[in-house]
């Protein structure tokens, strides 16, 4: 059985470019960077020249704003965390309702030692409510959290926007963005933005897992979360793990020259699979209705369905696909971000993400249009909603 992966903002596969990249620092350049001799030399210069890379990736200024991290779940708790020791004086934070749990999790806990936490709002297409963020903004806020897209809906928020809202109602409140699902899809150019931090994860664009970027706006200072020694400009103690950069940064190459099939051939893909399902599948109604939304993401949820038993069967027929965030893949509870949202109880508990990548295929798109249709009703018939499914049906 062929293998359909739409699970890519869970995780990419990791281009095979991506590892020849990788390899001679395993075993032929595996000096560490910090040492004076020319085997450490090597890895050195691999770690500058890939930190120039990130650099024009992510159009940052300098590349000393660019500190090389495991992951954007280390630079999250990094930001947020650093902010706030170094700011003792401001308890106010400010986030939305729909962060990641990288995000959201360090607030909750904030929340628990005594930290105000606003959350701001998304409508039912999955926008966010930019004027609720703005009233929030007082000289009091320490922090504002926002991701650039989210990884569930795909929608997209004007985070630039909201950098220089925050920064006009208070200039000496730090902003933080989450990029992780924007990061290869869109171009980016943070040095003419007021964000301050930024994280990234390379295994959302085909580089390994393990390897993540925190960007620190110059001018910013920042009390690390892990200490211990000068590595990354004192702002991330342990040896650089020379390999995974080396990957990021071919990755973030690649991205680049693949941008513009981004937004064209993927969104395609996209249309087509988005159109087909809810063409053919008689209970399917569209979640990702935001005005601007990530090319790559579909959210579609299926009434009186439950999504885990989707999968499921998705799974039986090849096909990889998730319910939400794979951070809370575990969880029964219902997504957080649909819930926001006030997707009906109908098809909370039913709604599924489909993320495509470059790799992905127009047979592969058919082939989950062809086949879903049956997955849903064979699960539509075991379902005790039979009576609101017949009337469904008869509603088409």
């Amino acid at each position: 059985m062929e293998l359909i992966y739409f699970d890519n903002n869970a995780t990419t596969m990791v281009d095979k470019r991506v590892i020849e990249a990788m390899h001679p620092y395993f075993a032929q350049k595996y000096g560490n960077p910090s040492s004076i001799y020319d085997l450490g030399a090597e890895a050195g210069k691999a770690l500058k020249a890939s930190r120039a890379v990130i650099t024009e990736f992510l159009g940052a200024k300098d590349p000393k704003e660019i500190i090389f991290n495991s992951c954007a779940s280390e630079g999250a708790n990094t930001v947020i965390k650093g902010v706030l020791e170094l700011d003792k004086a401001r308890k106010h934070l400010i986030t939305t309702r729909v962060e990641h749990p990288c995000v959201m999790t360090v607030h909750q806990e904030l929340e628990k030692k005594g930290y105000k936490v606003s959350y701001v709002d998304v409508d039912y297409n999955g926008d966010l409510d930019v004027k609720q963020l703005e009233s929030l903004v007082t000289p009091e806020t320490a922090l504002v959290s926002v991701m650039w897209a989210n990884n569930e809906t795909g929608a997209i928020y004007p985070v630039e926007q909201i950098a220089r809202i925050v920064k006009e109602k208070s200039p000496t409140t730090k902003v933080f963005v989450d990029a992780v699902q924007i990061a290869g899809k869109r171009q980016l150019n943070v040095k003419d933005t007021d964000i301050d931090f930024l994280v990234i994860s390379g295994h959302k664009f085909h580089a390994p897992k393990g390897v993540g970027v925190l960007y620190i706006k110059s001018g910013n200072i920042l009390k690390p979360l892990i200490e211990g020694g000068h590595q990354e400009r004192g702002k991330r103690a342990g040896t650089e793990n020379v390999p995974y950069i080396a990957g990021i940064a071919r990755a973030a190459e690649l991205a680049m020259e693949n941008i513009v099939e981004e937004n064209t051939k993927v969104k395609a893909l996209r249309d087509r699979l988005e159109e087909g399902i809810l063409k053919n599948v008689f209970n399917a109604s569209l979640n990702s209705k935001s005005r601007e939304r990530m090319c790559n993401t579909t959210n579609i949820g299926f009434e009186y369905i439950e999504g885990e038993l989707i999968l499921l069967h998705l799974n039986d027929l090849g096909i990889c696909a998730s319910s939400g965030s794979a951070c809370t893949s575990g969880s029964l509870e219902p997504s957080h971000v649909l819930k926001a949202m006030g997707t009906p109880f109908t098809c909370l508990h039913g709604s599924i993400r489909l993320s495509l990548s470059r790799y992905n295929t127009e047979q592969e798109v058919d082939y989950v249009i062809k086949h879903l249709p049956e997955v849903i009703d064979k699960i539509a018939g075991i379902s005790p909603f039979q009576k609101e499914l017949a009337e469904l049906r008869k509603n088409r």
